[in-house]
C-alpha cells in the first residue's frame, strides 16, 4: 500500500486531497511512508548531553524560582505571574520522563539520576512510574487495545468524560502526595496494600483497567531508592506546614496542579481516540496520533519536548526529542502534499479538542 492509497477517489478534486484515516490502513500499513522514515532520517538520532542537560536544568530552574516568587512575594500580580512561568517551566522540565523511557541507558551517563534527583522526586512523579509503561503504549499489538495503559477511546465515550478528564487531573498533587506519604510506607509492612499500591497508582496511566506488572531485574533497585525518595519528600512538605505554615505548600500544589492540568489537555489531544480495542498497524497508529508542525510557537508551549510531534514520535519512538523538528521536515518535503504522512498532521489545540468534542455527541464530520 502507498501513500498515494490514502486519497479517497470520491473526494479527489472536491476540495483538494482528503486526508489518510487510520481505518484505511488497519489492514495493511503504507511502506512507502515507512521505508521514508527509516531511509529520510539517517544521520538523526543520536540524544545530545549539550541540548538535553542546558534544557532540562534550565526547565527545573525557572520553575522553581517561580515558586519561590509567587511564595514570597505579597504582590497578586506577580504571584500569578511568577505561578504561571512556573508551571510552564516544570511543566517543560516534567516532559523529559517521556525521553527517559525510549533514550538507551548509555545514550545520557547520569542524566536518568539528575532528572529523578531534581525533578521526578521533587515533583513525587519518579521515571519507574512511566519506564516499563509507556513502552507498552508503542506495542504494535497492544496500542490502542484494553492492555494498553495511555489510551481510551475517549472519542466514543459520553460528552461529560471529556470535561470529567480534564478537571480530575487537578486533583493530581494531593494524590501523589497521598501515594507517597501514606501508600509507599504502609505497603512496605502491608503486602495487599503494596500490591494494590503497585498494580493500581505507580504508573502514569489513563486507563481504568490497566493493572501493572511487578518489577523484575535491575528495574527493582530503581523502584526501591526512587520510592524512599519520595516518601522522605513527601514527607518533608507535610512537615514544612508546621515550620512555615500551610500558605507556601498550598502555592506550590495550585502551580504543580496547573501543571497536572496541561499535561492532560495536551494528553487529550495527543491522539484521536478513535480506535475500538482492535489491533492496529504502524500506519494506523500514527493516523489516530497528532502532529501539530509549525507555523505556530503555541504548540511549543503546550506540547514540549518534542511532543508536537506526537504521531512522528509513534513512526520513530528512539529518535530524540531535539532531532524531530528536522525529521519532520524531510519527510513532508518528500512525502508533500496528499500523502498518508501529513493525514497526521493538525492545526491545532482548539480544533482538536472540537474534533473529539463532535464525536462524544454523534456529530463528528
Amino acid at each position: 500500500m502507498t501513500m498515494h492509497q490514502s486519497i479517497d477517489p470520491a473526494h479527489a478534486g472536491m476540495t483538494g486531497p482528503v486526508k489518510a484515516t487510520r481505518v484505511q490502513f488497519m489492514a495493511e500499513d503504507d511502506k512507502t511512508m515507512l521505508r521514508a522514515a527509516r531511509d529520510l532520517t539517517k544521520g538523526l538520532g543520536q540524544a545530545k548531553p549539550g541540548i538535553y542537560w542546558p534544557d532540562m536544568l534550565l526547565s527545573a530552574g525557572v520553575g522553581y524560582v517561580g515558586i519561590a516568587i509567587a511564595i514570597l512575594n505579597s504582590n497578586p500580580a506577580v504571584q500569578i505571574a511568577a505561578g504561571l512561568v512556573a508551571a510552564l517551566a516544570l511543566y517543560r522540565a516534567l516532559m523529559f520522563i517521556h525521553e527517559l523511557t525510549h533514550i538507551h541507558r548509555d545514550a545520557l551517563p547520569g542524566f536518568r539520576t539528575g532528572w529523578n534527583l531534581l525533578v521526578g522526586i521533587p515533583l513525587l512523579m519518579p521515571s519507574f512510574m512511566y519506564e516499563g509503561v509507556h513502552t507498552i503504549h508503542h506495542k504494535r499489538t497492544q496500542y490502542g487495545t484494553v492492555e494498553d495503559p495511555e489510551y481510551l477511546p475517549l472519542a466514543l465515550m459520553k460528552p461529560w468524560s471529556l470535561p470529567l478528564f480534564v478537571v480530575v487531573a487537578l486533583l493530581a498533587p494531593i494524590a501523589l502526595i497521598v501515594r507517597a506519604a501514606v501508600l509507599v510506607p504502609l505497603g512496605a509492612v502491608v503486602p495487599a496494600v503494596r500490591t494494590f499500591t503497585w498494580e493500581r497508582f505507580s504508573a502514569l496511566s489513563i486507563n481504568p483497567d490497566f493493572r501493572r506488572k511487578p518489577p523484575e531485574g535491575d528495574f527493582v533497585g530503581r523502584v526501591r531508592w526512587q520510592e524512599a525518595g519520595v516518601f522522605v519528600w513527601s514527607w518533608a512538605l507535610i512537615g514544612s506546614v508546621f515550620v512555615i505554615g500551610w500558605q507556601p505548600l498550598l502555592t506550590a500544589l495550585v502551580i504543580l496542579s496547573l501543571t497536572a492540568l496541561l499535561n492532560q489537555l495536551r494528553t487529550l489531544v495527543a491522539h484521536l481516540w478513535e480506535n475500538e480495542g482492535d489491533a492496529m498497524t504502524v500506519t494506523a497508529q500514527f493516523l489516530d496520533s497528532v502532529n501539530v508542525p509549525p507555523p505556530g510557537i503555541a504548540a511549543e508551549i503546550w506540547a514540549p519536548v518534542g511532543l508536537r510531534y506526537h504521531a512522528l514520535h509513534h513512526l520513530m519512538p528512539s529518535m530524540p526529542y531535539h532531532d524531530l523538528p528536522e525529521a519532520h521536515r524531510r519527510l513532508a518535503r518528500e512525502l508533500g502534499t496528499g500523502s498518508t504522512y501529513e493525514g497526521a498532521n493538525h492545526p491545532g489545540m482548539t480544533v482538536l479538542v472540537a474534533r473529539i468534542a463532535r464525536s462524544t455527541m454523534g456529530t463528528r464530520a
